[in-house]
């Protein structure tokens, strides 16, 4: 008995200490623009993976992406700097720094309008890299062809998302038939809260419970306004306040190495700053993210039916791809508890420890990857989150596999509560 419990203990304490993350602030010390958020560049590196238990061999995957780098997502960022920065200079507002901003801003203004909420050149690199990632990886699933399902949001950045994600799978190995879909009638797997969904859902939004001690929460120096002083002399007389006016200052800074535009703010703003100011960004990040976990319930459920399908025998699908937003795989992230994404704490300082808003980034992603044994043993899932192992809320004692039979039951105990 004594022995048994100690080794309970051995394997729980492995599984605990495998699934730790590495502390925020040093990942941010590490690499600044983690404090982008949602704006990061997905980073491409490849990274060590665990190896599947004896016997065991992948043969299914099931995977959620957001689109990869783009131009802002609507043309209001840019039509209002437009508009302030040339009132600023025609009443010789700008600061010499404002100055040099305002000409390389202008520049470039053709190509930012025209490319409004467009995939960029790095955004189709994201996905090429993933999808050969994806490959390399896990060569078992592939190497003998197959079927492969992928299927889009309507908008047209995830749908080229997905063209580069799948041509460099059919890259990879030319027996693969990939069958790729955009349509309403697979919104309900990849985008349930899209209006021109058929399928009408009434999930309740719910708030963190964080948001009661927010005031408990001290401010850094607030950067918007910061930002505003450096590149104006005054704001009187020019359209919007100045917290506005900073946010989509800060807003365009953290796009720029999305568009191939470093630089152009010059000194106006640091990295150091922006990870400054990063607790309170994330903290709002993870409001909203936590709030639609619930509207995310068809994706989940889209996972587990297709899962079953290929795990029964009824498909002989290789792999089920989806392509869509940070507004459905940042909830889905908490919905499924990944990295500990669901734990809503109630002090402020505790939520970057369960969510981190890069783990969002352009081109973010989710893998499940399934492994069958040689023998009748049981079926095994492995979480991945951006390339990384990741760890979930269900109960296993060799992290980062866990029991298919666990898996589905927490997950749909999950969607039906």
């Amino acid at each position: 008995m004594k022995r048994t419990l100690i080794l309970l203990w051995t394997l729980l304490l492995t599984a605990t200490v495998g699934a730790q993350t590495v502390d925020p602030m040093a990942q941010l010390q590490a690499d600044p623009r983690k404090a982008y958020g949602n704006d990061y560049p997905y980073a491409m590196e490849t990274v060590r993976l665990t190896k599947a238990p004896k016997g065991y061999k992948p043969f299914y995957i099931s995977h959620y992406a957001r689109h990869g780098s783009r131009y802002y997502w609507n043309s209001s960022l840019y039509n209002e700097l437009d508009t302030i920065l040339t009132k600023a200079q025609q009443q010789q507002l700008l600061t010499a720094e404002g100055e040099k901003f305002y000409h390389k801003f202008m520049d470039a203004k053709e190509e930012l309008m025209t490319g409004i909420s467009e995939l960029t050149q790095l955004g189709w690199e994201q996905h090429q890299f993933i999808a050969r990632n994806m490959y390399n990886n896990f060569p078992e699933v592939f190497k003998k062809g197959g079927n492969v399902l992928a299927i889009s949001s309507l908008s047209g950045r995830c749908v080229i998302s997905m063209a580069a994600f799948c041509q460099e799978l059919v890259q990879c190995n030319p027996k693969l038939e990939i069958r790729e879909q955009s349509s309403r009638f697979t919104l309900d797997g990849v985008v349930p809260t899209d209006g021109q969904n058929p399928v009408k859902h009434n999930y309740p939004q719910v708030r963190p419970r964080y948001e009661a001690n927010r005031a408990n929460f001290k401010e850094e120096d607030n950067l918007p306004i910061t930002l505003v002083e450096r590149v104006f002399k005054s704001t009187d007389n020019l359209p919007g306040n100045a917290n506005h006016i900073g946010s989509n200052l800060l807003n365009l800074y953290t796009s720029l190495p999305n568009i191939y535009h470093e630089g152009m703010m010059g000194t106006l703003v640091t990295d150091e700053e922006v990870v400054n100011q990063w607790e309170a960004s994330n903290l709002g990040a993870y409001s909203w993210v936590f709030s639609d976990q619930y509207r995310m319930i068809p994706i989940l459920q889209d996972i587990l039916k297709k899962a079953d399908n290929v795990i029964s025998g009824r498909t002989d699908r290789k792999a089920d791809l989806r392509f869509g937003h940070d507004s459905c795989i940042g909830p889905l992230t908490v919905l499924m508890g990944i990295n500990g994404a669901d734990l809503d704490p109630t002090d402020p300082y505790e939520v970057k420890n369960c969510y981190q808003n890069w783990q969002t980034c352009k081109a973010s992603n989710i893998q499940l990857v399934f492994y069958r044994g040689k023998k009748n043993q049981d079926i095994l899932v492995k979480c991945l989150l951006n390339g990384k192992e990741a760890k979930l809320p269900v109960p296993t004692s060799q992290y980062p596999y866990y029991k298919w039979s666990d898996f589905r039951k927490f997950y749909m105990e999950r969607c039906n509560k």
